[in-house]
């Protein structure tokens, strides 16, 4: 028994070989106008035709009959962005993207098949992020048929089979980075839109690539964390928000006491021991970083009374 991988053929679309429908359509027009005459000659003689006249007759509305069914089943009709994939005895023979009327061998399948954009949200799913936290994400996408052989032939539902890839797709994305990062040092589904849907994009399009499916454009519609840990999560945010302002509040404060105290020191406006430097300091930072207005003491003794 071989190890080998089993090879799957795959279908490529080819053009297929087809003509106008409107020159068959004169041909058909014609046989029938062929046709009535032949049975109005034939009933407006009368009396006893001959043999020659009588088999001649029977010989018209034999045939005649037959190559009207014949041509009238070759035609079919494509509309603008569909397509019509023909095959012979259940083997593919190509496919035809001309528009309008057209005409094929009768014996020949027609199989119509849209190359149209197609429009797909997806529902709800629940996933668990990189971290773990569990969360509702779904996806907008837009896909259209590329390859009319593989769709047909390569899958056994192309359009079923697109709804279980998106889903697919979108939880392994959903599952491959975190929902926020408070710090900004990561990619985050809520922070990094355009990187987070260029790359569902690819993986949808490596995906489909099997159905001769391709995606036009596709994005996030719906991110948020699930109901059980909604709440909880909220107040994680707003206390990382609180801890991230407070962050930004002392360091814009030290910096302005460090450029006050240097300044009062290069301009020699006074000179002040370690003591008195620290009680500064103390008193600038409780300035700047108090959530209430500050009521100034005034010193009316000496610096050290």
């Amino acid at each position: 028994m071989s190890d080998q991988p089993r090879i799957v053929d795959t279908s490529r679309e080819r053009p297929a070989w087809s003509t106008s429908g409107f020159f068959m359509l004169g041909l058909f027009v014609l046989l029938l106008a062929v046709f009535a005459w032949r049975l109005v000659s034939f009933v407006g003689e009368g009396g006893n035709p001959t043999d020659a006249q009588v088999i001649a007759f029977l010989g018209s509305i034999v045939l005649l009959p037959i190559s009207l069914v014949l041509i009238a089943k070759g035609f079919y009709m494509i509309q603008p962005n569909q397509a019509a994939a023909l095959t012979l005895f259940g083997s593919y023979r190509g496919t035809d993207r001309a528009t309008g009327l057209r005409w094929v061998w009768p014996w020949m399948g027609k199989t119509r098949i849209s190359v149209r954009a197609n429009n797909v949200v997806s529902e709800k799913l629940k996933v668990n992020d990189l971290r773990g936290n569990p969360i509702e994400i779904a996806a907008n996408v837009v896909w259209r048929v590329a390859d009319t052989a593989q769709a047909l032939y390569d899958v056994d539902d192309y359009k079923t089979f697109v709804f279980v890839q998106i889903e697919s797709a979108v939880r392994s994305i959903g599952a491959r980075y975190p929902y926020d990062d408070i710090e900004h040092n990561e990619v985050t589904l809520r922070g990094h839109h355009d990187q987070i849907n260029a790359e569902l994009r690819t993986e949808l399009n490596a995906r489909l690539s099997i159905a001769g499916l391709s995606v036009d454009e596709c994005g996030l519609t719906h991110l948020a964390y699930a109901p059980e840990i909604a709440g909880a999560m909220l107040r994680r945010q707003q206390a990382e928000a609180v801890i991230g302002a407070r962050r930004k509040l002392v360091e814009g404060a030290v910096s302005m006491v460090e450029m006050a105290l240097t300044q009062l020191s290069e301009r020699n406006v006074v000179q002040l021991d370690d003591e008195r430097r620290a009680a500064m300091v103390s008193n600038l930072l409780v300035v700047l970083c108090g959530e209430r207005d500050t009521q100034p003491v005034v010193n009316t003794g000496s610096l050290y009374t």
